[in-house]
């Protein structure tokens, strides 16, 4: 028995230091990188984090093969979870104000093992879509000048066929990422002028669609010929919601970028509302234009704004299309490029990444040793990877990051504050100089205490009442507690955690019954509607535990939503 003591107890801290989270600074705004970035800079890095490749190329694509002129509604709900979804990113950049993004939001909430995670999924989601977008970048240009690239590429150096691999090296995707790299290391102030430029020359080229595209556009494309303005239905709708959503992934940068804003209480969140609502605004009104233009039905997916004025008559405007396009995709390139190694960066500060990715240069403040490696990793991807297969995980990847700062925010509401204070009428009055004048007041005061109202003395024992009913975060609240009082044993929050990640698995087997239970399931009617109720209250019940305690209940910054 002695023999097997050292190694469970080795075993136990072992389990503990995966689940310990981190422990911030006194001094939040403290960092070794330069805070550069005004909420106009945070706002344009969003909007070019999200308005890229997906406008040009997305667009057309739901519109032709999933909801028809329909694909308006879909940005619309899109728009709207995803701005769900950056309140909790931009609550937690403010009050953590610390580069890192999911990952650091999970480790200061969750526990250190899952921060791990998502901060490894992250990176990835970041190589992939990053190569990726290269890549639609090389083949939009290509595209531009007839295919004589590819032609040539593959007439001079070669072609091959290998699962996952491309038919042939694409230099050009892996020459502008290299180019990227380089420009990127000059510094954040470098980063974001150069986002500027292009953000400018993109929004220009979005207003020219939007005033030429209304001056041609033709009502009767949504109307009864070409199947109305809902083709698909309500299914069509909420399936291109589910594709569409990915084209607001971007916003994440002004995340990762907190360590570097000046003032990220106020700048994180003013950015995150006006940059998603540029977006959203700015896909609605494009899929607008491009579905009254010409007929959905007759889109040509992968350039579809280009080849509706081309089609129009407007050669010249279908090349000013295509080099927005090129401006919106340079956006999101620099945006995957500016927050990777920063995601690095802050994993290597807590040890959970090789130490010289936490190397900051001393002349552009930047953690150039990551933005070099990373940049030549995702040269090499674009290079020679077929990325259309993996860009299919990014999916889930994105999803993952979004439910753990979801569910980080709640249980970070109901954690203990280490700076939490006792409330002052707790706290014992401290002792006054005597004052012998006070002194005589006081004893003839005495005798009019006889005669003070009711109403005083009730008011004293509703505050004495109040001070006695106060929880300490964490804590159920005074009025549950006779009824539960089970749930007094636990830690402060404890029981909330527990009850978000149950709250999580119960809403995960909700929606898949409802999405697979009569088609691939194939369960049985009495069957589907069992597992329904049973899945629906165990998610009621963990949101009822949840609610039963008493969360923070002052926050000086930025919050979702506080119910006090």
């Amino acid at each position: 028995m002695g023999n097997h003591l050292p190694s469970g107890a080795a075993m136990v801290r072992f389990c503990h230091k995966l689940n310990r989270v981190k422990t911030l600074e006194d001094d939040l705004m403290e960092t070794s990188l330069k805070r550069c970035l005004s909420t106009v800079d945070l706002t344009l890095l969003g909007v070019g984090g999200m308005v890229g490749s997906g406008l040009y190329v997305l667009t057309g694509t739901v519109a032709k093969e999933i909801a028809g002129p329909a694909v308006i509604l879909s940005y619309l709900i899109a728009g709207f979870a995803s701005l769900l979804a950056a309140f909790c990113y931009a609550e937690f950049g403010a009050r953590v104000p610390k580069t890192g993004s999911a990952y650091m939001f999970t480790y200061v909430s969750v526990g250190e093992i899952w921060a791990f995670l998502i901060g490894w999924n992250v990176i990835l989601e970041y190589m992939i879509g990053g190569a990726a977008v290269a890549r639609a970048w090389s083949g939009y240009l290509d595209s531009m000048f007839d295919h004589k690239i590819k032609n040539y590429t593959e007439t001079h150096i070669g072609s091959w066929n290998v699962p996952f691999l491309a038919h042939y090296p694409d230099f050009l995707a892996a020459g502008i990422l290299l180019i990227a790299t380089a420009l990127i290391s000059f510094g954040a102030k470098v980063s974001s002028w150069l986002n500027h430029i292009f953000a400018g020359i993109s929004m220009a080229i979005i207003l020219f669609i939007l005033i030429f595209g209304f001056i041609l556009a033709e009502p009767k494309n949504w109307g009864n010929e070409y199947g109305g303005f809902v083709p698909y239905g309500f299914s069509g709708v909420m399936s291109g919601t589910a594709t569409c959503f990915y084209a607001f992934v971007g916003f994440d940068v002004i995340a990762a970028s907190t360590e570097e804003a000046r003032n990220p209480q106020k700048a994180v969140p003013i950015a995150t509302a006006v940059s998603l609502g540029l977006a959203t605004a700015i896909y609605v009104l494009v899929s607008a234009v491009l579905t009254l233009m010409v007929p959905w039905n007759s889109l040509v997916p992968d350039s579809a704004l280009s080849d509706a004025f081309y089609r129009r008559g407007y050669s010249w405007a279908g090349f000013i299309v295509a080099a927005g396009s090129i401006c919106a995709m340079n956006t999101v390139l620099l945006s995957n490029l500016f927050s990777l190694p920063r995601i690095a960066y802050a994993m290597a500060e807590d040890g959970l990444f090789f130490q010289f990715f936490a190397k900051v240069n001393p002349t552009t403040k930047v953690p150039i040793i990551g933005i070099v490696v990373f940049g030549i990793l995702m040269a090499f991807l674009s290079l020679i990877f077929d990325l259309e297969a993996l860009v299919q995980f990014l999916s889930i990847g994105t999803l993952l990051a979004y439910t753990f700062v979801a569910a980080s925010i709640i249980v970070l509401r109901f954690q203990q504050d280490k700076t939490e204070q006792s409330h002052p009428e707790d706290q014992e009055p401290k002792p006054q100089p005597l004052d012998i004048r006070a002194a005589g007041e006081r004893i003839v005061g005495e005798e009019m205490k006889e005669y003070e109202s009711f109403s005083d003395k009730l008011q004293l024992v509703e505050t004495q009442k109040k001070a006695k009913e106060r929880r300490e975060t964490g804590h159920l609240k005074a009025v549950f507690e006779p009824y539960l009082k089970f749930l007094s044993d636990f830690y402060p929050g404890e029981v909330v955690t527990i009850a978000v990640v149950l709250m999580m698995v119960f809403s995960i087997c909700l929606c898949s019954i409802l999405v697979f239970g009569t088609t691939h399931l194939h369960l049985p009617t009495w069957c589907f509607y069992l597992l329904l109720v049973i899945f629906l209250i165990g998610f009621l019940v963990s949101l009822f535990f949840i609610w039963v305690h008493e969360q923070q209940k002052k926050i000086a910054t930025f919050e979702v939503n506080h119910n006090t």
